[in-house]
């Protein structure tokens, strides 16, 4: 049962329907739209604390990509930037912007020109807001040019809210008690947080018992963490 539970533990890859928006609605009927071409910017600037879910989103954006066929390229920093493949794609996805050196700014910047002559788009995330990110000026300017949100992170109370909606999504009922325990132990980012709930929600289907807190005890004691190394799920943000 341990390597059942184990296996079940695997998040679900990050995509826009199991990212919980709280405040961020307004970013999600956005991002779907930059995505797919519908928006006249060519830069989406996305900011926000550690945990708020920004890497989350940036993945969720490539795989809305190709499910509609968009051609994109990811990259978890800039310094992963490779000058040579700035014809490649119509979306360019890069996380980190605040980690930019000099030469990494330099390429962004050919990228963006680049991208906004052919009309392609180009979505950066950063964990600092645009006017203190340390970039040269002319690549922080036109990063404004294009659409700018803070990712809000949730509060306990919208937290809660959010995992009661997640499961009753997923077809079960989550007590105030459980929520708690998730709360007080453990991580306490969405991401995690949803990934918990989500292995939560098959160990319950396996083993044909409810979700509540004595098999959330018995699954943390097990020594599991939210999510097995090598998961799918990103966690940089």
């Amino acid at each position: 049962m341990e390597q059942l539970v184990f296996e079940l533990a695997a998040p679900e890859p990050p995509r826009l329907a199991n990212f919980v928006p709280g405040r961020n609605a307004e970013l999600l009927s956005v991002l779907p739209r930059f995505v797919c071409g519908a928006m006249a910017e060519t830069g989406l600037f996305i900011w926000g604390p550690p945990g708020t879910g920004k890497t989350h989103l940036l993945h969720a954006a490539k795989a809305l990509a190709e499910e509609q066929g968009v051609p994109a390229s990811i990259f978890p920093d800039p310094v992963a930037v490779n000058a040579a493949d700035a014809a490649v794609g119509e979306l360019v996805i890069i996380d980190r912007i605040d980690e930019a050196d000099a030469a990494a700014a330099g390429r962004v910047f050919t990228w963006f020109n680049a991208l906004k002559e052919r009309r392609g788009r180009i979505v950066v995330a950063a964990r600092t807001p645009l006017g203190r990110l340390p970039l040269r000026e002319d690549l922080r300017t036109r990063l404004g040019w294009g659409l700018v949100y803070e990712v809000a992170a949730l509060s306990d109370e919208e937290k809660a809210e959010a995992l009661r909606a997640y499961a009753r999504q997923r077809g079960f009922a989550l007590s105030a008690e459980v929520i708690d325990y998730l709360l007080r132990h453990g991580r306490r980012d969405m991401p995690a947080l949803v990934s918990a709930l989500t292995a939560l929600d098959r160990v319950s289907l396996a083993t044909k018992r409810p979700v509540t807190v004595p098999l959330l005890r018995e699954w943390l004691q097990k020594g599991l963490e939210w999510g097995p190394p090598g998961s799918a799920n990103p966690t940089r943000d």
